[in-house]
């Protein structure tokens, strides 16, 4: 109850902003967290496959892979940057103006995590065009119509490199929605 009277006593701007880092929070953090523990088992799964069959000499996917991992731990930043976002709307809600961050400390927190999430998004693209240049490489070194041979079964395009391709979407569509919610609360935090 005493938490009620004190978010009437805040001025509505500021229960407003607070409300909608609060909302943008969760839900940035949960679609990150969930596309990021799928992208990561996926990976794992891929990586652990690699190396138990030969890659079949695929210089992208190697320095691809590499790129898609640094975009993922990117990810994960992004996912812990959108939980500090929760963390800045209760300090937003106190009773107390002097412990409230200031409008300049909340827009700088946005622009950071709008930083984190277009890098990682930078390097997951990155990693996706050498994962696909190599695969087109693949797919165009196939033999048409040729007998097939077990030892040169990893030279063709095969399920598991597209698990690889969907787990690089999925980063890319994570770190989207954290660009999405933070330039939407950045825009949110300046109409005040």
């Amino acid at each position: 109850m005493s938490s009620q009277v004190e978010s009437y006593s805040l001025p509505p701007a500021v229960r407003r902003v607070a409300s909608d880092f609060r909302l943008v929070g969760v839900i940035s953090f949960w679609t990150q967290l969930v596309l990021a523990i799928v992208s990561t088992l996926v990976l794992l799964f891929a990586i652990f496959s690699f190396n138990t069959r030969s890659n079949g000499g695929n210089p992208g996917t190697g320095a691809g892979l590499f790129l898609v991992i640094c975009g993922l731990v990117a990810l994960y930043v992004g996912a812990y940057w959108a939980f500090s976002y929760i963390r800045l709307s209760k300090r937003l809600r106190t009773a107390d103006p002097r412990n409230r961050p200031k409008p300049k400390d909340a827009t700088q927190a946005l622009r950071l995590g709008l930083i984190i999430n277009l890098a990682g998004m930078l390097l997951t693209i990155l990693g996706g065009e050498a994962i696909i240049g190599a695969l087109l490489a693949k797919s165009l070194a196939q033999p048409q119509g040729g007998a097939i041979f077990a030892e040169r079964l990893t030279q063709f395009v095969q399920p598991l490199d597209i698990f690889v391709v969907q787990a690089n979407i999925n980063i890319i569509l994570a770190h989207f929605c954290g660009v999405v919610g933070s330039i939407w609360l950045i825009w949110r935090v300046n109409r005040q």
